[in-house]
Protein backbone atom coordinates (compact mmCIF):
# COMPACT_ATOMS: atom_id res chain seq x y z
CA UNK A 1 0.00 0.00 0.00
CA UNK A 2 2.56 2.28 1.23
CA UNK A 3 4.53 1.63 -2.30
CA UNK A 4 1.42 2.41 -4.75
CA UNK A 5 0.73 5.39 -2.55
CA UNK A 6 4.57 6.69 -3.14
CA UNK A 7 4.23 5.72 -6.48
CA UNK A 8 0.78 7.75 -7.58
CA UNK A 9 2.04 11.08 -4.97
CA UNK A 10 5.14 10.82 -7.45
CA UNK A 11 3.10 10.94 -10.74
CA UNK A 12 0.98 13.49 -9.24
CA UNK A 13 4.24 15.55 -8.87
CA UNK A 14 5.21 15.14 -12.28
CA UNK A 15 1.90 15.94 -13.99
CA UNK A 16 2.27 19.23 -12.95
CA UNK A 17 -1.29 20.57 -12.63
CA UNK A 18 -0.17 24.34 -12.17
CA UNK A 19 1.10 24.37 -15.31
CA UNK A 20 -1.76 22.78 -16.91
CA UNK A 21 -3.83 25.37 -15.96
CA UNK A 22 -1.35 28.11 -16.53
CA UNK A 23 -1.54 27.11 -20.63
CA UNK A 24 -5.59 26.31 -20.90
CA UNK A 25 -6.01 29.16 -19.23
CA UNK A 26 -3.53 31.33 -21.75
CA UNK A 27 -4.56 29.22 -24.51
CA UNK A 28 -8.49 30.86 -23.26
CA UNK A 29 -7.03 34.19 -23.17
CA UNK A 30 -5.42 34.18 -26.87
CA UNK A 31 -8.47 32.55 -28.30
CA UNK A 32 -10.38 35.83 -26.36
CA UNK A 33 -8.19 37.90 -28.11
CA UNK A 34 -8.47 36.41 -31.50
CA UNK A 35 -12.20 36.94 -31.58
CA UNK A 36 -12.02 40.60 -30.54
CA UNK A 37 -8.98 41.21 -32.57
CA UNK A 38 -10.91 40.00 -35.85
CA UNK A 39 -14.14 41.97 -34.39
CA UNK A 40 -16.03 39.03 -33.53
CA UNK A 41 -18.45 40.13 -30.72
CA UNK A 42 -21.49 39.31 -31.46
CA UNK A 43 -23.66 36.11 -32.26
CA UNK A 44 -24.86 35.18 -35.26
CA UNK A 45 -28.71 34.76 -34.59
CA UNK A 46 -30.74 33.05 -36.96
CA UNK A 47 -34.36 32.81 -39.14
CA UNK A 48 -35.92 31.90 -36.22
CA UNK A 49 -34.87 34.44 -33.93
CA UNK A 50 -33.86 37.39 -35.90
CA UNK A 51 -35.91 37.06 -39.01
CA UNK A 52 -33.77 37.39 -42.86
CA UNK A 53 -34.61 37.41 -46.24
CA UNK A 54 -36.95 34.97 -48.32
CA UNK A 55 -37.50 34.59 -51.83
CA UNK A 56 -39.61 33.01 -54.25
CA UNK A 57 -38.18 30.60 -56.89
CA UNK A 58 -41.24 29.83 -59.65
CA UNK A 59 -39.59 27.28 -62.54
CA UNK A 60 -39.70 28.94 -66.07
CA UNK A 61 -41.77 26.69 -68.44
CA UNK A 62 -40.55 26.88 -72.00
CA UNK A 63 -42.66 27.74 -75.05
CA UNK A 64 -43.91 24.63 -76.29
CA UNK A 65 -43.11 22.73 -73.46
CA UNK A 66 -45.64 20.80 -71.79
CA UNK A 67 -46.33 22.96 -69.08
CA UNK A 68 -45.35 20.22 -66.42
CA UNK A 69 -41.95 20.52 -64.15
CA UNK A 70 -41.38 17.52 -62.47
CA UNK A 71 -41.08 16.54 -58.90
CA UNK A 72 -37.55 15.47 -59.80
CA UNK A 73 -36.16 18.09 -61.18
CA UNK A 74 -37.69 20.61 -58.26
CA UNK A 75 -36.46 18.01 -55.68
CA UNK A 76 -32.83 17.92 -58.07
CA UNK A 77 -32.90 21.86 -57.46
CA UNK A 78 -33.62 22.07 -54.14
CA UNK A 79 -30.35 19.93 -53.47
CA UNK A 80 -28.39 21.72 -55.39
CA UNK A 81 -29.45 25.42 -53.80
CA UNK A 82 -28.96 23.54 -50.02
CA UNK A 83 -25.27 22.38 -51.09
CA UNK A 84 -24.86 26.59 -52.52
CA UNK A 85 -26.07 27.89 -49.28
CA UNK A 86 -24.26 24.90 -46.97
CA UNK A 87 -20.96 25.87 -48.92
CA UNK A 88 -21.07 29.42 -47.07
CA UNK A 89 -21.78 28.46 -43.79
CA UNK A 90 -23.76 26.87 -41.14
CA UNK A 91 -26.18 29.42 -42.14
CA UNK A 92 -29.10 27.96 -40.97
CA UNK A 93 -31.28 28.31 -44.42
CA UNK A 94 -33.97 26.71 -45.14
CA UNK A 95 -34.86 25.55 -48.94
CA UNK A 96 -38.08 24.35 -49.36
CA UNK A 97 -40.48 23.06 -51.85
CA UNK A 98 -43.66 24.07 -52.08
CA UNK A 99 -47.00 23.53 -54.08
CA UNK A 100 -48.13 21.07 -57.15
CA UNK A 101 -48.31 20.37 -60.13
CA UNK A 102 -47.66 23.42 -62.51
CA UNK A 103 -47.34 25.60 -59.33
CA UNK A 104 -44.81 24.00 -57.91
CA UNK A 105 -42.24 26.32 -56.36
CA UNK A 106 -39.03 26.90 -54.54
CA UNK A 107 -38.83 29.27 -51.13
CA UNK A 108 -35.05 30.26 -49.99
CA UNK A 109 -35.13 31.81 -46.52
CA UNK A 110 -31.63 32.85 -45.41
CA UNK A 111 -30.88 34.36 -42.11
CA UNK A 112 -29.92 38.15 -41.47
CA UNK A 113 -30.02 41.07 -43.76
CA UNK A 114 -26.94 39.77 -45.87
CA UNK A 115 -29.26 37.16 -46.91
CA UNK A 116 -29.74 39.28 -50.51
CA UNK A 117 -26.78 37.84 -51.57
CA UNK A 118 -26.96 34.80 -50.70
CA UNK A 119 -30.29 34.39 -52.63
CA UNK A 120 -28.87 36.33 -55.59
CA UNK A 121 -26.16 33.61 -55.59
CA UNK A 122 -28.33 30.21 -55.19
CA UNK A 123 -30.83 31.47 -57.78
CA UNK A 124 -28.43 31.71 -60.34
CA UNK A 125 -29.22 29.01 -62.91
CA UNK A 126 -25.83 28.43 -63.41
CA UNK A 127 -25.56 27.14 -66.73
CA UNK A 128 -21.78 26.97 -67.95
CA UNK A 129 -21.09 26.94 -71.60
CA UNK A 130 -17.74 27.19 -73.61
CA UNK A 131 -18.52 28.57 -76.66
CA UNK A 132 -16.26 30.05 -79.80
CA UNK A 133 -16.27 33.77 -80.39
CA UNK A 134 -17.81 34.16 -84.06
CA UNK A 135 -18.04 38.44 -84.15
CA UNK A 136 -17.39 40.90 -81.41
CA UNK A 137 -18.27 43.92 -82.04
CA UNK A 138 -19.92 47.08 -79.76
CA UNK A 139 -22.77 47.17 -77.52
CA UNK A 140 -25.15 48.99 -79.82
CA UNK A 141 -26.24 48.34 -83.02
CA UNK A 142 -24.65 49.72 -86.23
CA UNK A 143 -25.06 49.71 -90.08
CA UNK A 144 -22.19 47.47 -90.37
CA UNK A 145 -23.66 44.70 -88.27
CA UNK A 146 -24.76 42.93 -91.50
CA UNK A 147 -21.25 42.68 -92.92
CA UNK A 148 -20.01 41.30 -90.05
CA UNK A 149 -22.44 38.55 -89.70
CA UNK A 150 -22.20 37.90 -93.55
CA UNK A 151 -21.05 34.06 -94.37
CA UNK A 152 -21.94 33.20 -91.05
CA UNK A 153 -24.54 30.36 -91.07
CA UNK A 154 -27.10 32.29 -89.22
CA UNK A 155 -30.79 31.80 -89.46
CA UNK A 156 -33.06 34.79 -90.03
CA UNK A 157 -33.96 34.88 -86.54
CA UNK A 158 -30.36 34.86 -85.36
CA UNK A 159 -29.49 37.91 -87.77
CA UNK A 160 -32.22 40.31 -86.89
CA UNK A 161 -31.54 39.22 -83.12
CA UNK A 162 -27.74 40.51 -83.58
CA UNK A 163 -29.12 43.69 -85.83
CA UNK A 164 -31.20 44.38 -83.40
CA UNK A 165 -29.77 43.63 -79.87
CA UNK A 166 -28.60 47.06 -77.65
CA UNK A 167 -26.47 45.77 -74.94
CA UNK A 168 -26.83 48.75 -73.29
CA UNK A 169 -30.59 49.07 -72.61
CA UNK A 170 -31.36 49.46 -69.05
CA UNK A 171 -34.60 47.12 -69.63
CA UNK A 172 -32.28 43.89 -71.13
CA UNK A 173 -31.71 41.01 -69.18
CA UNK A 174 -29.68 38.31 -70.96
CA UNK A 175 -30.17 35.71 -67.88
CA UNK A 176 -33.65 35.32 -68.93
CA UNK A 177 -32.87 33.73 -71.90
CA UNK A 178 -32.75 30.45 -72.19
CA UNK A 179 -29.93 28.88 -73.65
CA UNK A 180 -29.51 26.32 -76.10
CA UNK A 181 -26.21 24.72 -76.28
CA UNK A 182 -26.77 23.29 -79.58
CA UNK A 183 -27.46 26.64 -81.29
CA UNK A 184 -25.85 29.69 -82.05
CA UNK A 185 -25.94 32.04 -79.01
CA UNK A 186 -26.44 35.93 -79.53
CA UNK A 187 -25.60 37.82 -76.54
CA UNK A 188 -23.80 40.37 -74.80
CA UNK A 189 -21.00 40.75 -72.05
CA UNK A 190 -21.27 41.22 -68.13
CA UNK A 191 -20.66 44.78 -68.65
CA UNK A 192 -23.04 45.44 -71.86
CA UNK A 193 -20.44 46.74 -73.53
CA UNK A 194 -19.80 43.93 -76.15
CA UNK A 195 -21.94 41.98 -78.84
CA UNK A 196 -21.11 38.73 -79.84
CA UNK A 197 -22.53 35.84 -81.56
CA UNK A 198 -21.31 32.26 -80.14
CA UNK A 199 -21.48 29.04 -81.91
CA UNK A 200 -22.86 26.11 -80.47
CA UNK A 201 -21.14 24.92 -77.19
CA UNK A 202 -18.36 22.12 -77.09
CA UNK A 203 -17.90 22.19 -73.39
CA UNK A 204 -20.37 22.36 -70.85
CA UNK A 205 -20.58 22.99 -66.96
CA UNK A 206 -21.22 18.81 -66.84
CA UNK A 207 -17.90 18.76 -67.64
CA UNK A 208 -16.92 20.67 -65.08
CA UNK A 209 -15.25 18.83 -62.31
CA UNK A 210 -14.21 21.00 -59.70
CA UNK A 211 -14.33 24.86 -59.24
CA UNK A 212 -12.15 26.85 -56.86
CA UNK A 213 -11.58 30.48 -56.44
CA UNK A 214 -8.06 31.84 -56.26
CA UNK A 215 -5.79 34.79 -56.77
CA UNK A 216 -1.98 35.39 -58.60
CA UNK A 217 -0.22 37.84 -56.66
CA UNK A 218 2.61 37.88 -58.80
CA UNK A 219 0.38 40.16 -61.65
CA UNK A 220 -2.84 42.19 -61.52
CA UNK A 221 -4.98 40.21 -63.32
CA UNK A 222 -6.82 40.00 -59.34
CA UNK A 223 -9.42 36.92 -58.63
CA UNK A 224 -10.20 34.16 -60.95
CA UNK A 225 -11.94 30.77 -60.60
CA UNK A 226 -9.99 27.87 -61.57
CA UNK A 227 -11.90 24.79 -63.48
CA UNK A 228 -10.78 21.36 -63.30
CA UNK A 229 -12.48 18.99 -66.36
CA UNK A 230 -13.28 15.73 -66.31
CA UNK A 231 -11.59 13.64 -68.17
CA UNK A 232 -14.31 13.56 -71.54
CA UNK A 233 -14.57 17.42 -70.45
CA UNK A 234 -10.63 17.89 -70.89
CA UNK A 235 -10.58 15.79 -74.20
CA UNK A 236 -13.22 18.17 -75.67
CA UNK A 237 -11.61 21.71 -73.97
CA UNK A 238 -8.56 20.46 -75.79
CA UNK A 239 -10.27 19.59 -79.03
CA UNK A 240 -11.85 23.15 -78.64
CA UNK A 241 -8.77 24.96 -78.15
CA UNK A 242 -6.86 23.39 -80.47
CA UNK A 243 -9.63 23.80 -83.33
CA UNK A 244 -9.52 28.09 -82.86
CA UNK A 245 -5.97 28.84 -81.65
CA UNK A 246 -4.56 29.30 -85.35
CA UNK A 247 -7.59 30.82 -86.71
CA UNK A 248 -7.98 35.09 -86.63
CA UNK A 249 -9.60 37.20 -84.32
CA UNK A 250 -11.94 37.09 -83.22
CA UNK A 251 -12.61 33.96 -83.64
CA UNK A 252 -9.21 32.29 -82.08
CA UNK A 253 -11.08 33.76 -78.76
CA UNK A 254 -13.14 31.12 -76.52
CA UNK A 255 -16.02 32.66 -74.79
CA UNK A 256 -16.99 31.71 -71.23
CA UNK A 257 -20.93 32.15 -71.14
CA UNK A 258 -22.71 32.17 -67.66
CA UNK A 259 -26.60 31.88 -67.63
CA UNK A 260 -26.45 33.24 -71.12
CA UNK A 261 -23.85 35.93 -70.51
CA UNK A 262 -20.29 36.03 -71.14
CA UNK A 263 -18.16 36.33 -68.71
CA UNK A 264 -14.70 36.42 -70.51
CA UNK A 265 -13.71 35.82 -73.79
CA UNK A 266 -9.50 35.45 -73.94
CA UNK A 267 -7.69 34.20 -76.95
CA UNK A 268 -6.15 30.88 -77.04
CA UNK A 269 -2.65 31.68 -77.92
CA UNK A 270 -1.66 27.59 -77.61
CA UNK A 271 -3.81 24.53 -76.99
CA UNK A 272 -5.18 23.65 -73.70
CA UNK A 273 -4.98 19.81 -72.85
CA UNK A 274 -3.93 19.86 -69.52
CA UNK A 275 -7.75 19.81 -68.38
CA UNK A 276 -7.59 23.01 -66.37
CA UNK A 277 -8.91 26.48 -67.33
CA UNK A 278 -9.32 29.91 -65.93
CA UNK A 279 -12.18 32.09 -65.87
CA UNK A 280 -11.42 36.01 -65.55
CA UNK A 281 -13.35 39.02 -65.56
CA UNK A 282 -12.39 41.99 -63.14
CA UNK A 283 -13.92 39.41 -60.25
CA UNK A 284 -13.67 40.83 -56.49
CA UNK A 285 -12.66 38.09 -54.24
CA UNK A 286 -16.61 37.84 -53.33
CA UNK A 287 -17.79 37.27 -56.48
CA UNK A 288 -15.17 35.11 -57.36
CA UNK A 289 -16.03 32.93 -53.91
CA UNK A 290 -19.75 32.63 -54.87
CA UNK A 291 -19.00 32.04 -58.76
CA UNK A 292 -16.92 28.76 -57.73
CA UNK A 293 -19.36 27.87 -55.31
CA UNK A 294 -22.44 27.96 -58.03
CA UNK A 295 -20.32 25.73 -60.50
CA UNK A 296 -19.01 23.91 -57.92
CA UNK A 297 -22.42 21.79 -57.45
CA UNK A 298 -23.11 22.01 -61.28
CA UNK A 299 -26.34 23.62 -62.78
CA UNK A 300 -29.80 23.99 -61.61
CA UNK A 301 -31.99 21.77 -64.01
CA UNK A 302 -34.40 23.94 -64.64
CA UNK A 303 -34.58 27.74 -65.05
CA UNK A 304 -36.22 29.90 -62.73
CA UNK A 305 -38.18 33.22 -62.20
CA UNK A 306 -37.32 35.22 -58.94
CA UNK A 307 -40.24 36.73 -57.00
CA UNK A 308 -39.74 39.69 -54.48
CA UNK A 309 -37.24 39.29 -51.98
CA UNK A 310 -38.76 40.21 -48.94
CA UNK A 311 -37.92 40.47 -45.22
CA UNK A 312 -38.83 38.12 -43.07
CA UNK A 313 -39.79 38.49 -39.06
CA UNK A 314 -38.58 36.30 -36.71
CA UNK A 315 -40.88 32.95 -36.57
CA UNK A 316 -40.15 32.69 -32.65
CA UNK A 317 -39.55 36.04 -31.51
CA UNK A 318 -37.89 37.46 -28.32
CA UNK A 319 -40.23 35.51 -26.02
CA UNK A 320 -39.39 32.08 -27.40
CA UNK A 321 -35.72 32.99 -26.76
CA UNK A 322 -35.77 34.13 -23.75
CA UNK A 323 -37.62 31.21 -22.95
CA UNK A 324 -34.32 28.95 -24.24
CA UNK A 325 -31.92 31.45 -22.60
CA UNK A 326 -34.09 30.77 -19.10
CA UNK A 327 -33.91 27.27 -19.36
CA UNK A 328 -30.51 27.28 -19.96
CA UNK A 329 -29.85 29.20 -17.48
CA UNK A 330 -32.35 27.02 -14.81
CA UNK A 331 -30.34 23.94 -15.77
CA UNK A 332 -26.95 25.45 -15.38
CA UNK A 333 -28.45 27.11 -11.65
CA UNK A 334 -29.41 23.55 -10.63
CA UNK A 335 -26.20 21.93 -11.72
CA UNK A 336 -24.49 24.35 -9.14
CA UNK A 337 -26.72 24.12 -6.54
CA UNK A 338 -26.15 20.42 -6.41
CA UNK A 339 -22.56 20.66 -6.70
CA UNK A 340 -22.65 22.85 -4.11
CA UNK A 341 -24.86 20.98 -1.70
CA UNK A 342 -23.21 17.60 -2.55
CA UNK A 343 -19.67 18.41 -2.99
CA UNK A 344 -19.20 21.02 -1.19
CA UNK A 345 -15.92 22.50 -1.23
CA UNK A 346 -15.22 20.92 -4.30
CA UNK A 347 -18.34 22.90 -6.18
CA UNK A 348 -15.50 25.58 -6.39
CA UNK A 349 -14.13 22.66 -9.52
CA UNK A 350 -17.06 22.59 -10.89
CA UNK A 351 -18.03 25.98 -10.84
CA UNK A 352 -14.93 27.20 -12.60
CA UNK A 353 -15.33 24.77 -15.16
CA UNK A 354 -18.77 25.62 -16.40
CA UNK A 355 -17.96 29.67 -15.96
CA UNK A 356 -14.65 28.67 -18.08
CA UNK A 357 -16.52 25.99 -20.65
CA UNK A 358 -19.20 28.83 -20.85
CA UNK A 359 -16.47 31.51 -21.90
CA UNK A 360 -15.17 29.03 -24.41
CA UNK A 361 -18.44 28.39 -26.11
CA UNK A 362 -19.23 32.15 -26.55
CA UNK A 363 -15.88 32.59 -27.86
CA UNK A 364 -16.23 29.86 -30.44
CA UNK A 365 -19.66 30.83 -31.28
CA UNK A 366 -18.24 34.53 -31.57
CA UNK A 367 -15.14 33.30 -34.03
CA UNK A 368 -17.43 30.65 -36.17
CA UNK A 369 -20.25 33.47 -36.78
CA UNK A 370 -17.61 35.39 -37.57
CA UNK A 371 -15.34 33.16 -39.99
CA UNK A 372 -18.09 30.80 -42.02
CA UNK A 373 -21.09 32.22 -41.17
CA UNK A 374 -22.54 30.15 -38.49
CA UNK A 375 -25.81 31.42 -36.76
CA UNK A 376 -27.55 30.08 -33.67
CA UNK A 377 -31.27 28.73 -33.56
CA UNK A 378 -33.67 27.47 -30.71
CA UNK A 379 -32.44 24.26 -31.83
CA UNK A 380 -28.89 25.82 -31.46
CA UNK A 381 -29.53 26.62 -28.32
CA UNK A 382 -31.00 23.40 -27.04
CA UNK A 383 -27.69 21.69 -28.42
CA UNK A 384 -25.93 23.75 -25.47
CA UNK A 385 -28.44 23.13 -22.60
CA UNK A 386 -28.41 19.08 -23.25
CA UNK A 387 -24.52 19.57 -23.04
CA UNK A 388 -24.93 21.02 -19.56
CA UNK A 389 -26.43 17.68 -18.34
CA UNK A 390 -23.22 15.45 -20.23
CA UNK A 391 -20.75 18.42 -18.82
CA UNK A 392 -22.52 17.48 -14.96
CA UNK A 393 -21.86 13.76 -15.53
CA UNK A 394 -18.33 14.19 -16.10
CA UNK A 395 -17.79 16.03 -12.70
CA UNK A 396 -20.01 13.19 -10.96
CA UNK A 397 -18.21 10.56 -12.67
CA UNK A 398 -14.74 11.80 -11.65
CA UNK A 399 -15.70 13.02 -8.15
CA UNK A 400 -17.30 9.74 -7.33
CA UNK A 401 -14.64 7.95 -8.29
CA UNK A 402 -12.52 9.75 -5.90
CA UNK A 403 -14.84 8.99 -3.17
CA UNK A 404 -14.46 5.57 -3.75
CA UNK A 405 -10.74 5.37 -3.47
CA UNK A 406 -11.48 7.04 -0.23
CA UNK A 407 -13.41 4.69 0.91
CA UNK A 408 -11.00 1.76 -0.08
CA UNK A 409 -8.14 4.12 2.14
CA UNK A 410 -6.39 6.00 0.06
CA UNK A 411 -5.10 9.33 1.21
CA UNK A 412 -7.09 12.42 -0.76
CA UNK A 413 -3.41 13.24 -3.09
CA UNK A 414 -3.64 9.88 -4.08
CA UNK A 415 -7.57 9.18 -4.51
CA UNK A 416 -7.55 12.37 -6.76
CA UNK A 417 -4.77 10.63 -9.06
CA UNK A 418 -6.17 7.13 -9.33
CA UNK A 419 -9.76 8.14 -9.19
CA UNK A 420 -9.03 10.28 -12.30
CA UNK A 421 -7.22 6.94 -14.34
CA UNK A 422 -10.38 5.07 -13.22
CA UNK A 423 -13.00 7.95 -14.41
CA UNK A 424 -11.31 9.57 -17.48
CA UNK A 425 -11.85 6.12 -19.72
CA UNK A 426 -15.74 6.09 -18.52
CA UNK A 427 -15.88 9.88 -19.25
CA UNK A 428 -14.03 9.81 -22.76
CA UNK A 429 -16.36 6.80 -23.65
CA UNK A 430 -19.56 8.99 -22.72
CA UNK A 431 -18.71 12.05 -24.69
CA UNK A 432 -17.91 10.15 -27.61
CA UNK A 433 -20.88 8.56 -27.68
CA UNK A 434 -22.24 11.92 -27.56
CA UNK A 435 -19.46 13.15 -30.00
CA UNK A 436 -20.50 10.43 -32.98
CA UNK A 437 -24.53 11.00 -32.19
CA UNK A 438 -23.99 14.78 -32.96
CA UNK A 439 -21.78 14.07 -36.44
CA UNK A 440 -24.43 11.43 -37.55
CA UNK A 441 -27.23 13.99 -36.39
CA UNK A 442 -25.67 16.25 -38.30
CA UNK A 443 -24.69 14.74 -41.83
CA UNK A 444 -28.37 12.93 -42.02
CA UNK A 445 -30.36 16.38 -41.35
CA UNK A 446 -30.74 19.52 -42.46
CA UNK A 447 -31.79 23.27 -41.41
CA UNK A 448 -32.34 24.00 -37.98
CA UNK A 449 -31.67 20.20 -36.71
CA UNK A 450 -28.42 20.83 -38.28
CA UNK A 451 -27.97 23.31 -35.88
CA UNK A 452 -28.48 21.59 -32.69
CA UNK A 453 -25.85 18.45 -33.87
CA UNK A 454 -23.32 21.16 -34.26
CA UNK A 455 -23.58 22.65 -30.78
CA UNK A 456 -23.84 19.54 -29.33
CA UNK A 457 -20.54 18.44 -30.69
CA UNK A 458 -19.11 21.34 -29.90
CA UNK A 459 -19.77 21.97 -26.50
CA UNK A 460 -19.29 17.89 -26.17
CA UNK A 461 -15.20 18.78 -27.26
CA UNK A 462 -15.19 22.14 -25.03
CA UNK A 463 -16.49 19.39 -22.12
CA UNK A 464 -13.33 16.95 -22.84
CA UNK A 465 -10.90 19.73 -23.07
CA UNK A 466 -12.03 21.03 -19.73
CA UNK A 467 -12.18 18.37 -18.08
CA UNK A 468 -8.78 17.04 -18.93
CA UNK A 469 -7.16 20.21 -19.02
CA UNK A 470 -8.72 22.42 -16.17
CA UNK A 471 -10.94 20.26 -14.15
CA UNK A 472 -8.61 17.71 -13.18
CA UNK A 473 -5.21 20.08 -12.72
CA UNK A 474 -7.47 22.13 -10.48
CA UNK A 475 -8.58 19.58 -8.16
CA UNK A 476 -5.01 18.35 -8.22
CA UNK A 477 -4.02 21.68 -6.92
CA UNK A 478 -7.22 21.53 -4.66
CA UNK A 479 -6.22 18.20 -3.16
CA UNK A 480 -2.97 20.12 -1.67
CA UNK A 481 -4.88 22.12 0.95
CA UNK A 482 -4.76 21.07 4.17
CA UNK A 483 -8.45 21.60 5.08
CA UNK A 484 -9.80 19.33 2.14
CA UNK A 485 -6.32 16.60 3.24
CA UNK A 486 -8.15 17.06 7.09
CA UNK A 487 -11.72 16.35 5.69
CA UNK A 488 -12.77 19.51 6.89
CA UNK A 489 -17.01 19.13 7.51
CA UNK A 490 -17.32 21.21 4.51
CA UNK A 491 -14.42 19.47 2.39
CA UNK A 492 -16.60 17.38 0.41
CA UNK A 493 -14.33 14.95 1.22
CA UNK A 494 -14.94 13.98 4.82
CA UNK A 495 -15.41 11.02 6.48
CA UNK A 496 -19.22 11.65 6.29
CA UNK A 497 -19.19 13.03 2.74
CA UNK A 498 -17.22 10.17 1.45
CA UNK A 499 -19.13 7.28 3.42
CA UNK A 500 -16.57 6.52 5.54
CA UNK A 501 -18.36 7.34 8.88
CA UNK A 502 -21.21 5.14 8.19
CA UNK A 503 -19.02 2.62 7.14
CA UNK A 504 -17.15 2.21 10.22
CA UNK A 505 -20.03 2.95 12.14
CA UNK A 506 -21.75 -0.40 11.12
CA UNK A 507 -18.80 -2.25 11.55
CA UNK A 508 -19.45 -1.45 15.36
CA UNK A 509 -22.30 -2.40 15.19
CA UNK A 510 -22.04 -5.82 13.99
CA UNK A 511 -18.77 -6.47 16.34
CA UNK A 512 -22.09 -5.48 19.71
Amino acid sequence: MSFGSSRNSGSANRSRPGRTLFIHLFLTAALFATAFGIGATSINLGLDLRGGTSVTLQPRVQTGDSGNVSAESIDQAVSIIRQRVDSLGVAESEVTAEGSGTNRQIVIAVPGETGRRIVELVGQTAELRFRQVLVETGGVPTPTDNELIAGLNLSPEEQSAFTTLDCTAAELNITSVTEDPNKNLITCDRTGGVRYVLAPAQVVGRDVESATAAIDPASASGWFVSLDFSGDGSKKFGELTQAVVNLPTPQNQVAIVLDGSVVSAPRINEAILGGRAQITGSFSQLEAQDLANVLKYGSLPLAFDRGEVQQVSPTLGSDQLRAGLLAGGLGLALVVIYSILYYRALSIAVIGSLSLAAVQVILSLFLLGKTVGFTLTLAGIAGTIVAIGITADSFIVYFERIRDEMRDGKPLRVAVETGWIRARRTIVVADLVSGISAVVLYVVSVGSVRGFAFTLGLTTIIDLLIIFFFTKPLVSLMAKSKYLQNGGRFSGVSARSVGMANFADSKSEEKL
